[in-house]
């Protein structure tokens, strides 16, 4: 057999593509279609109705816009119910401005001290190339997020309303990675020139008030106090002002986040289910919690997020939200597309196997409104409110199959009281470190 591709065997190539009318009735739809509209499975649609036997309603569906902060607009909207029931609310919503504000300040400060903490790895090295290539992205994780609004509180979107960069992050994004890669060089640099602990500390003080400027000018600069002001349902005016954002967030949202337990399914060989995972150098509050991870079965992901929305309260989650996913009809439903049968092809690598082999990685995070349950109280779709504004799907909202669960959903969080004890007495196990560049560090 030849190791190159010979004349020869583009010939038999083209002969048996020719000889296969199915296939050359494929070539003339996906050329003149596209691949995903000419494999569009309509039955997915009929099949999964945005109906549900358990649904929550809440305000109106958010925005992201051109930013990867799905992570904080997931969290900012369920926190953003616990207000709305509160103060019997119509309509209400918390800055992600704000949150974008102090992740981008605290993870610039992650990615120094990161830098200082490695003086010794080579340039050219995993370790430091992994620390080099993304040092402020727009992703993140649940506990990131509690780390910020442990440390900065939250505030109404009308008190730091979004910016054009706010909602367009790559251009700050990549004039402050320019600025954060060549404050790396320079580090390194004076300590290779014997440069001691105090003075590149006091180096990277001056470069963050660097970056303090920037992100001010980009974002603007959070306020220090708010005031809440707001009508009811029953048009009754409620005001409480002078609140400093932490107050706001203690008075108003009453969460206790460290009650929230990160649930992960990844059925890979190196991560035996019920042990606690953490991923080194993954955060950025530098003294806040480690992002940690409870590794379950796919089905006890489930019974507690649905635990959980009997109660009425929703679900933060994390998936891979590109595989099956269709905009118009608002689907996450497996076998979307049938590009098995347009092909002529077999894609059946297990849930695993796309882990291990780089297939598929959490890369989204959205809110769980809802899931409908079969007469054997089964879940068979689930309601998933989105970030990416009301024209996707049912008014922004998408519906997720029971079986694209199985397959894609990597993570949801859910209060400590829904777990079992079994699950519980793994969150006071050893923690296992997992290297920076598992594909369990990777951040909606």
């Amino acid at each position: 057999m030849s190791k190159n591709i010979t004349a020869e065997m583009l010939k038999n190539y083209s002969e048996a593509f020719h000889a296969d009318r199915l296939g050359r009735a494929a070539c003339d739809a996906v050329m003149t279609n596209g691949l995903n509209k000419s494999c569009l499975n309509h039955s997915a649609i009929r099949q999964n109705p945005h109906t549900y036997s358990i649904s929550l309603n809440q305000g109106s569906i958010t925005n992201q816009k051109r930013s990867g902060r799905c992570w904080l607009f997931a969290a900012m909207n369920v926190m953003r119910a616990r207000i709305i029931r509160k103060c019997n609310l119509k309509d209400f919503e918390l800055s992600q401005n704000y949150m974008l504000f102090w992740d981008k300040l605290e993870k610039s400060n992650y990615f120094l001290e990161n830098i200082l903490d490695t003086l010794n790895e080579p340039v050219g090295g995993r370790l430091l190339d992994f620390l080099l290539r993304d040092p402020i992205g727009d992703g993140g994780q649940w506990d990131m997020m509690a780390n910020l609004v442990s440390k900065y509180g939250v505030v109404p979107k009308y008190a730091m309303p979004e910016s054009v960069v706010s909602s367009s992050t790559h251009e700050m994004c990549n004039v402050v990675t320019e600025l954060l890669r060549g404050d790396a060089a320079v580090l390194r640099r004076m300590a290779s020139e014997g440069a001691g602990r105090d003075a590149l500390d006091a180096e990277k003080e001056k470069m963050m008030g660097e970056i303090y400027r920037i992100l001010v000018i980009c974002l603007g600069e959070p306020p220090k106090t708010v005031n809440f002001e707001v009508r009811d349902k029953d048009d009754n005016f409620i005001r409480d002002c002078g609140l400093t954002p932490k107050e706001f967030f203690t008075k108003y949202v009453d969460m206790d986040l460290h009650d929230y337990i990160s649930l992960i399914n990844a059925p890979t060989s190196d991560k035996p289910f019920y042990h606690r995972y953490t991923v080194k150098m993954l955060g950025n509050v530098k003294e806040g919690a480690p992002v940690c991870y409870i590794n379950l079965p796919i089905e006890e992901l489930k019974a507690a997020a649905i635990a959980q929305m009997q109660d009425g309260e929703p679900v933060w989650f994390g998936c891979d939200c590109g595989p099956d996913s269709e905009r118009d009809n608002g689907l996450y439903v497996k076998g979307t597309y049938d590009y098995g049968n347009t092909l002529q092809i077999r894609l059946d690598m297990t849930k695993a196997e796309r882990l291990d082999y780089g297939q598929s990685k959490m890369n989204h995070a959205m809110v769980f409104q809802g899931v409908n349950l079969d007469a054997d109280g089964k879940p068979n779709r689930w309601r998933v409110e989105n970030s990416w504004g009301d024209e996707p799907g049912q008014k922004g909202y998408y519906v997720m199959s029971d079986d694209w669960f199985d397959e894609y959903m990597y993570q949801v969080v859910v209060n400590r009281k829904y777990l079992t004890p079994a699950q519980l007495a793994v969150i006071d196990s050893e923690t296992i470190e997992l290297n920076p560049w598992d594909p369990m560090g990777s951040l909606a």
